[in-house]
């Protein structure tokens, strides 16, 4: 017979001073290895990451030129087709120049992303930054409705339920026009540094080539009917084949019409439509989009652009692309919208 112990006695378990030391091992190595294989995040590129707060630059709207507003219709537009909300450092470069230009002038931030207007958005650098100016509105991008009642509004409602048939530069192409159709003012691409006053240029758009119009500016007032041409021919000769067909051809074969012309150079405006020189707004052509990261001296950039409105960067091709100090982009940027150099300076130290 098994006599049962009066008391159970369980077995005692002692941990030695190498397994907590093994543990400590582990506890420190294991949050460092998630750390090394975490894809870094780029803040050149993602603002929206970015901690750091927005000291709002000192633009007071002039009151004793309050004029321009009507000079510019419906103001100036900016269109963000896709559904990011955190604006890129260069997209607040180019709200920022056109404010201390105009710091009176009405400024549409048009984002699909954001879906009610009546919201702060989000609390991003780019959203921040924005809201330091009383000018600058940040508006939903709802092409349901602003589509309606253009001529767009039939092409809109063919393609948008066959996304194969569509891409976002097209979008953009379509807004800019319909934005003009109904307010009338500016439309200025994302990938602008505004230089100078563009108030007094009405109804003109900007040569790219000897051959080719771009719509990365338009100045139109409302309803004109060049806009509405354009939008016909849009709907008319639609190709999501052929690229820039929608875009700069498009301005371009509608131009040539509007003039009876063959050739550019053989019309710089007729019928109430002037295209500017090539200087005016792309004074760097596409294929050298690398010179803006060339250096060039103070004196050099500024004959080099004493014709020029405003410069567009070719984004397309120069985003991934950063300045290097003293370079015709650095100049441009540190001398017409500081503020958000100063913030693109700190997010890559």
């Amino acid at each position: 017979m098994i006599k049962c112990p009066s008391q159970l006695v369980l077995p005692r378990f002692g941990i030695k001073k190498k397994s907590w030391t093994f543990i400590f091992f582990l506890l420190t190595l294991v949050p460092l290895l998630i750390i090394m294989h975490m894809k870094p995040i780029d803040l050149s590129k993602d603002p929206e990451y970015w901690p750091i707060d927005v000291k709002c630059p000192n633009i007071v709207p002039n009151a004793t030129n309050p004029s321009h507003e009507t000079l510019l219709g419906g103001g100036v537009f900016f269109v963000e087709t896709s559904e990011r909300t955190n604006p890129s450092f260069q997209f607040m470069c180019a709200v920022e120049s056109i404010v201390r230009i105009h710091p009176n002038i009405r400024v549409t931030v048009m984002m699909r992303g954001v879906v009610n207007q009546n919201s702060s958005g989000p609390q991003n650098l780019g959203f921040r930054l924005f809201h330091c100016f009383p000018n600058v509105d940040i508006v939903p991008l709802d092409f349901d409705q602003l589509f309606a009642g253009t001529p767009l509004n039939t092409w809109y409602n063919d393609v948008k339920h066959h996304k194969e048939l569509t891409d976002l530069p097209i979008l953009s192409d379509a807004c800019r026009l319909a934005i003009l159709w109904k307010y009338g003012g500016i439309y200025l691409d994302t990938d602008f540094i505004v230089l100078k006053s563009v108030a007094n240029i009405t109804n003109a758009l900007g040569t790219q080539s000897i051959y080719t119009l771009n719509g990365a500016f338009l100045s139109f007032t409302r309803r004109h009917p060049f806009i509405g041409y354009c939008m016909e021919d849009f709907a008319n000769s639609y190709n999501f084949w052929i690229y820039g067909h929608q875009g700069p051809q498009l301005l371009t074969r509608v131009f040539k019409r509007w003039c009876s012309i063959r050739r550019l150079r053989d019309s710089r405006g007729c019928r109430g439509v002037t295209v500017l020189a090539q200087e005016a707004f792309y004074p760097v052509e596409w294929q050298n989009w690398r010179e803006y990261f060339e250096s060039i001296s103070p004196v050099e950039l500024s004959r080099k652009l004493r014709a020029t409105y405003a410069v567009h960067l070719w984004n397309k091709k120069s985003r991934d692309t950063r300045p290097s100090p003293g370079s015709f982009l650095d100049q441009l940027q540190s001398g017409y919208c500081p503020t958000s150099y100063g913030l693109m300076k700190i997010s890559r130290e």
